[in-house]
C-alpha cells in the first residue's frame, strides 16, 4: 500500500512540474514591501474550496523566486492550502550562476533579524488572506529556503510546523531550550557534499539539547536539490553535486503531506 501511495506522490510531483496548476487553484503575484526592499511574492489557493484553511509559507532555494517554487506552492493548494511562495532578495533578483546567487543569499541572511523581518512579513501577508486561518500555519523551505525555515523555528516564530528540504543545517543563532515551538522536519541526501555528517550531528544535537519536536531523514545515494527536477541540468552546467531523485522527492512529499494533516488536526 505504500508503494502505491508514493508511487501516486511522485506522479503528482513529476506532473506538477510539467504541467500548469488545476483549473480550480487561482495564483496572484504579489508586490510587497520590508527591510526597505521591494519583494515580490506568489499566491495560490484552490477556490473550490470552502472556508478558512491553513497556511503554508514556501521559502525558494538560493537561486532566489523562481518557477519552481511557485509550482510548489500550486501544488500546496491543490492539497487545499493557501501558499505563498515568498521573496527572500528583492524583486527581480534571481539568479543564473551560483557566484550571484551566493551572493544574493549572503547579503539576505547577514544577521538573523534581516532574516526574521523578510520572513514575516510574508508569514503576516499570508495570514491577512482571506482564505487562512491564522492560527494554523507552517513553512517549508528547499535548499537556502531550508536554512531559512529551520532558523524560524530557533527563534520561536508562532507556526505550527516547519519542513526542509535538502536545507543547509546552519543555525544562524542556536536554539534556546524551551524556546521552539514548531515542529521540525528535515529531509536530506545521505551523500550530499553540503550537509556533511558532522553538520547533521551537530544539528541533531542541538535539536535534542533545545527540546524539539524534531525528524531528520537522511537517503541513501542521494545528493543535494533532490527534489527539484531541473537540478540535473543545473548540476551538469555547473559542474555540482546537484541532482533530481524520484523516490525521494515523491517520499518527502508523502511524509510532508502526513505531517500536516498531522500538525493542522
Amino acid at each position: 500500500m505504500f508503494e502505491k501511495l508514493l508511487s501516486a506522490a511522485m506522479v503528482a510531483v513529476v506532473a506538477l512540474a510539467t504541467q500548469g496548476a488545476d483549473a480550480a487553484v487561482k495564483t496572484k503575484e504579489i508586490k510587497y514591501s520590508a527591510d526597505g526592499k521591494t519583494f515580490t511574492g506568489y499566491m495560490a489557493f484552490d477556490d473550490a474550496v470552502t472556508g478558512k484553511r491553513p497556511g503554508v509559507i514556501v521559502v525558494h532555494e538560493w537561486w532566489g523566486h523562481n518557477d519552481y517554487a511557485r509550482r510548489r506552492a500550486e501544488l500546496l493548494a491543490a492539497e487545499g492550502y493557501t501558499a505563498f511562495a515568498l521573496d527572500m532578495y528583492g524583486s527581480g533578483k534571481l539568479a543564473s550562476h551560483p557566484k550571484d546567487a551566493k551572493s544574493f543569499m549572503m547579503e539576505s541572511i547577514e544577521t538573523a533579524e534581516r532574516v526574521k523581518t523578510r520572513f514575516m512579513a510574508a508569514l503576516d501577508l499570508l495570514k491577512r488572506h482571506a482564505t487562512v486561518d491564522a492560527e494554523k500555519t507552517a513553512a517549508i523551505g528547499y535548499c537556502f529556503g531550508g536554512l531559512v525555515v529551520l532558523n524560524m523555528a530557533r527563534l520561536g516564530v508562532d507556526l505550527d510546523g516547519v519542513v526542509s528540504y535538502h536545507g543547509n543545517l546552519t543555525a544562524l543563532t542556536k536554539a534556546e531550550p524551551g524556546k521552539i515551538t514548531a515542529k521540525i522536519r528535515a529531509f536530506s541526501g545521505a551523500d550530499d557534499p553540503f550537509v556533511k555528517p558532522e553538520k547533521v550531528a551537530a544539528f541533531k544535537a542541538e535539536m535534542d539539547a533545545a527540546g524539539a519536536d524534531y525528524e531528520f531523514v537522511s537517503y541513501p545515494g542521494v545528493v543535494h536539490s533532490f527534489t527539484n527536477p531541473g537540478a540535473t541540468a543545473f548540476g551538469e552546467k555547473f559542474k555540482m553535486p546537484l541532482k533530481y531523485d524520484a523516490k525521494a522527492d515523491g517520499d518527502s512529499w508523502l511524509r510532508t503531506q502526513r505531517f500536516f494533516r498531522d500538525i493542522f488536526k
